[in-house]
């Protein structure tokens, strides 16, 4: 056992000291040129802005926000999707001059995503709220805004200048969804009113179209007609009784014509002539007009005159009536003659009256059907109108509520700073990396380069080969000359190997003072001064929701 352990070391001495030279040259080229790109990568500048989502101040129980509280991923997705989008970056690198040397090369879009994958936005939780999302949905209320540069003041303000951009698009954002809440609103009140003039107009056109036949009407209308109906009645009754009346007289003034003589004392003709006799005798014995007698009898004969002209006496002397039974029968039946007119004309007028008011009656039901209608659609136009109404002093007052910021909103808790270090590359990790790959490496090819030697270097290397046993085996001498050239050789080796590694370097150093040095030797004033303008120019950044955690 323990002559094959003497036999395994001398079989690594061995390659060590056949293939060591071989190891250490590839292991070394790689650990330089580990070095070398390591020395030569720019340093990449880190800087953040936290922001923090602060719930509305105004009690939720008072005044809703008016605005979709959805997932603040959901939300931070579109509004990353619209901050970093083609137009918002092209500008930003066109405030900024960024990537120069870039657009030599490149197309304007492609710069723009080079720049879209140097910014982060990351949720930032605490360990409690970490440990609680294990089995969950991560949820959070703040999140930074990562920005990688060569230039620490560009990182910095690039950084802020989206963590703004931010802000103001949750204030746009919210403001705008409020702002066309209240549009909305507004225009669809003025519609409603619009409908609401129309439908009026329309049912104020059936009612002056339909006077009379309105619904509300009708039981007037009714029991007019009701009325119409019972004096249309009496209208016949009195009618009919005008008309027997007439009849009756008309036979009473034949009867009395029959019966009457013309030397009848009665006769109004007779009496006239009596007292046309009696006046002049008068006027003879010398009594004057103003006599009292004189008077009655003019009196007299003008009624009696009277009476002849107006028909109750005919022109005729001998038609005339000859006796008072006649006049006054005659004069009855005149009566009843106009009685039986007027109640004839109120026949004809009560017939044309229910007329019309069963024409109202009959037409009082589609006239009602159409209003029915009508004032349905008005119900409902008014009922909208009344929730809209209510709902545009709710959208004034969420739109108010986002324009003073009361809201939920952006606080920047923590204002991008000026990275003092780089964050990358980090060097010492490459050259670990390099060296344990350039090692690997090296051993690697080593191996194989042992392997792939059919040359034997051992007695037992022969042994086995010829399957014979070996009798004596002699050692390498070394003599004086030998070692001195050894020595020269080594010497030589190791110089050109010092120079190699002192020229890789340099070289680095020499790199990295070109790739950084514009931004490693920068003066201390001149930092200061910048810091000094970034700090004055976040004084200003109040309107951004800035402030300390």
């Amino acid at each position: 056992m323990n002559s094959e352990q003497g036999s395994q070391v001398i079989d690594i001495m061995g390659l060590l000291r056949r293939r060591g030279k071989l190891i250490a040259i590839v292991s070394g080229a790689l650990i330089l040129v580990t070095y070398w790109v390591a020395m030569a990568l720019p340093n990449m500048y880190t800087s953040a802005a936290m922001i923090l989502v602060e719930p509305q101040s105004v009690d939720e129980k008072l005044v809703d926000s008016g605005v979709n509280e959805t997932d603040l991923n959901e939300r931070l997705g579109i509004m990353t999707s619209e901050i970093l989008s083609r137009t918002r970056l092209s500008k930003i690198i066109s405030d900024f001059d960024l990537y120069e040397e870039e657009h030599d090369d490149m197309e304007r879009f492609e710069v723009v995503d080079l720049m879209r994958s140097f910014i982060q936005i990351e949720p930032v939780t605490n360990e409690i709220e970490g440990r609680q999302a294990r089995n969950r949905d991560l949820k959070f209320n703040t999140f930074r805004i990562v920005f990688r540069h060569d230039e620490p003041l560009v990182a910095r303000d690039v950084a802020q200048r989206v963590a703004n951009d931010f802000i103001n698009a949750n204030i746009n954002d919210r403001t705008d969804v409020t702002n066309k809440s209240l549009e909305f609103m507004q225009d669809e009140i003025e519609s409603l009113s619009r409908e609401l003039a129309s439908v009026e107009g329309e049912i104020s056109g059936i009612k002056a179209e339909n006077v009379g036949s309105l619904p509300e009407e009708f039981d007037s209308n009714q029991r007019t007609l009701q009325y119409a109906v019972s004096d249309l009645r009496e209208a016949q009754r009195i009618f009919d009784a005008a008309l027997n009346d007439s009849a009756y007289w008309k036979n009473q003034a034949l009867t009395a014509s029959d019966t009457s003589s013309p030397s009848d004392v009665t006769s109004p003709t007779n009496r006239l002539r009596s007292l046309e006799l009696e006046h002049g005798n008068m006027l003879a014995r010398g009594f004057t007009p103003r006599h009292p007698d004189v008077i009655r009898v003019e009196t007299e004969m003008r009624m009696l005159q009277g009476q002849i002209r107006n028909g109750e006496a005919s022109a005729n002397e001998a038609d005339a009536p000859l006796s008072v039974a006649e006049q006054n029968a005659r004069a009855e039946q005149g009566r009843a003659d106009l009685r039986a007119r007027s109640a004839g004309e109120d026949i004809e007028r009560l017939r044309a009256e229910i007329q019309v008011y069963e024409q109202r009656l009959a037409g009082t039901p589609g006239v009602a059907e159409r209003l029915d209608a009508l004032t349905r659609r008005y119900e409902q136009l008014d009922r909208s109108y009344q929730d809209f109404s209510a709902r545009l002093q709710q959208a004034g007052v969420q739109a108010d509520m986002e324009r003073r910021q009361l809201g939920e909103k952006f606080l920047i808790i923590e204002p991008a700073e000026r990275p003092r270090e780089p964050s990358s590359p980090n060097r010492f990790l490459l050259l670990a990396l390099g060296t344990a790959l350039g090692l690997a490496l090296g051993i690697g090819v080593g191996l194989v380069a042992e392997l792939t030697d059919s040359s034997m270097h051992t007695s037992s290397d022969l042994q086995s080969a010829l399957g014979i046993p070996v009798l004596v085996s002699v050692p390498k001498i070394m003599l004086e000359s030998d070692r001195a050239a050894r020595s020269r050789r080594i010497l030589r080796e190791s110089l050109a190997a010092a120079a190699v590694v002192a020229f890789v370097l340099i070289g680095g150093l020499a790199t990295y003072l070109f790739v950084n040095g514009n931004f490693a030797d920068r003066d201390e004033a001149e930092v200061i001064e910048e810091e000094a303008e970034a700090s004055a120019s976040r004084t200003n950044l109040g309107s951004y929701g800035i402030g300390r955690g």
